[in-house]
């Protein structure tokens, strides 16, 4: 909600805030009016995956004030909620500048409040959080994060016993809690003591975690046969640079090719414009570097490492970089073949993907006799599927349209390491087969039909941007297109309906033609970005590809 921001500035410059913030205050008034009433026009939105944004003094800014103050809510609500002498909760940060500092912070008030807290030795990544958080017993986790976003973010994400990220009811309670504090005061910043205990946590969860990704691998054999494929990975100066290459490295392959510059756990992130992998630019350095020693492939993975963007030669020789829908389709194939052969399928297994992700998923599903969830966008929406399911099910693997992937039950959200790993192994198995990865992928396409997607999105900053945005979606609900390119719209979804759809209410918008097309419109929960998400289906590559173009320039000009 919009505030008066220079009423909110001064409550700044009165309050209990140190001298240091103080004078940032003045300055960004004096210097920059803008930038001082979009960091003070309103609060930033403790949602419900936590916090993310620009870092900076203010209200509407990532820093230890309002890091503080949504620790302090969260507290609160653990101790309402959860009785126990010994009640934990695990704290993970990756590369980002003033991860490690929130990171302290949050432990220290998680401390004073009685609550006992283990905290990474250093950074690691979002799925490892995860998966200590059921390992170590505990309530709930905090990674310190923004993920793929440009160096100016940081952000705040908030886990549950299950491991997943916070989903109804349990993230509306404690959005209620951090509501109630209101200022610094509220917050108990310092340890005294009567405190709960702090314990760092490192190698033994490294062990365990890396233990149980290699349990998931299904084909040890071509391994082995083809452990010389060449493979380039960057952790794109993130929290996957020691755990993604030793797993590599225990699962066989000999060949791991790196860019030093990029394994420097910067969070300038100085050889990048953006460490997203889904942004070609980002994988720039780690293509040169596959040309120069001839790889095969190459891996790379955002920040905190839950991500994972790859490329693969195609028939030419050239290096070309796959999507995610492109990815997680190859994957599922690949392991629900495995899992047959194996004779590991039966009727109580299935997989998930969101809304937004290729339909490709869940015609091989069918396929195998497997079935698939669809779920809202976001990895906790699968997780909870996960949670719902357990003694029930077995969740195979499931993955979304933005480079997140998932296979087993040990962690419950995207995980690059893993995803990395059954990647590799899908190379080797392929090989055995007589194809590249590309090949494998082109078999999909020709057994189950020419499927290809696209994202593109308008980035549009601060309160004016928001306001577009909101416009944007109004005016599509109000008058949705009658026509995907040429193709007539059968089908509107408006998930604000929660009531028709089955799933949790949701600002997003979905036009179906009859020809199986499909366009997602959605604002990013995370980015001052508004979504559109394009899906074709065609007779062949070319086709496909013109039905994109003609989608983009009906939606976006």
């Amino acid at each position: 909600m919009s505030q008066d921001y220079k009423a909110a500035a001064q409550k700044w410059l009165e309050g209990d805030f140190d001298p240091e913030t103080k004078m940032k205050v003045i300055e960004l008034r004096n210097n920059d009016p803008t930038g001082f009433e979009d960091a003070f026009y309103k609060n930033l939105e403790f949602g419900t995956g936590g916090l993310r944004g620009i870092m900076g003094v203010g209200t509407n800014r990532m820093n230890k004030y309002t890091v503080g103050m949504a620790t302090q809510g969260l507290a609160n609500y653990i101790l309402k909620h959860v009785e126990g002498e010994d009640i934990r909760v695990c704290i993970s940060y990756d590369s980002r500048n003033n991860s490690k500092l929130f990171a302290k912070i949050s432990s220290d008030i998680l401390s004073a409040n009685g609550l006992n807290v283990f905290l990474f030795d250093n950074i690691r990544p979002v799925p490892e959080l995860s998966y200590a958080i059921r390992y170590m017993g505990a309530i709930a986790g905090i990674m310190i994060t923004a993920s793929h976003n440009p160096k100016e973010y940081n952000g705040y994400k908030v886990f549950w016993s299950d491991g997943a990220q916070i989903v109804p009811p349990v993230d509306k309670d404690i959005i209620e809690e951090v509501g109630k504090i209101t200022e610094p005061s509220q917050v108990k910043f310092e340890r005294g003591e009567r405190c709960g205990e702090v314990q760092l946590m490192g190698k033994k969860v490294d062990e365990a975690y890396m233990g149980d990704i290699l349990s998931l691998a299904l084909s040890p054999e071509s391994r082995e046969r083809h452990k010389d494929i060449k493979i380039v990975y960057t952790p794109l100066h993130g929290c996957g640079v020691r755990i993604v290459p030793e797993c590599l490295k225990r699962l066989g392959f000999e060949n791991i090719y790196h860019i030093p510059a990029q394994d420097v756990s910067d969070g300038d992130f100085p050889t990048v414009v953006s460490p997203n992998p889904e942004e070609p630019a980002a994988m720039k350095m780690a293509l040169a570097r596959a040309d120069e020693v001839g790889a095969d492939i190459v891996m790379a993975t955002d920040p905190d490492a839950d991500r994972l963007g790859i490329a693969v030669r195609d028939n030419e020789g050239k290096m070309v970089q796959l999507n995610g829908n492109q990815t997680a389709s190859m994957l599922t194939y690949y392991i629900l073949t495995r899992w047959k052969e194996l004779g590991k399928l039966d009727g109580t297994k299935y997989c998930v993907k969101t809304i937004v992700t290729t339909r490709l998923i869940a015609d091989i599903c069918e396929s195998f006799g497997v079935g698939c969830h669809d779920v809202l966008t976001g990895f906790k929406w699968i997780g909870k599927v996960v949670r719902e399911n357990e003694g029930k099910g077995e969740f195979i693997c499931g993955g979304e349209e933005s480079y997140g992937f998932n296979i087993g039950e040990f962690t419950r959200d995207k995980d690059a390491p893993v995803s990395c790993a059954m990647v590799a192994e899908c190379a080797a198995w392929a090989a055995d087969q007589g194809l590249t990865l590309y090949q494998l992928l082109q078999k999909i396409y020709e057994e189950y039909g020419y499927r290809k997607e696209s994202m593109v999105y308008l980035v549009r900053q601060g309160k004016s941007g928001a306001e577009e945005i909101a416009k944007i979606m109004e005016d599509m609900r109000n008058e949705p297109p009658k026509e995907l390119g040429a193709s007539p719209v059968v089908k509107v979804v408006d998930y604000n309906y929660p009531e028709k759809t089955g799933l949790p209410k949701s600002n997003v918008l979905q036009y179906f033609d009859e020809e199986g097309d499909v366009v997602t419109v959605r604002p990013s929960g995370t980015e001052p970005k508004i979504k559109f998400y394009f899906g074709a289906t065609a007779a062949d590559a070319a086709a496909v590809e013109n039905k994109l173009e003609a989608f983009k320039k009906q939606f976006l000009g």
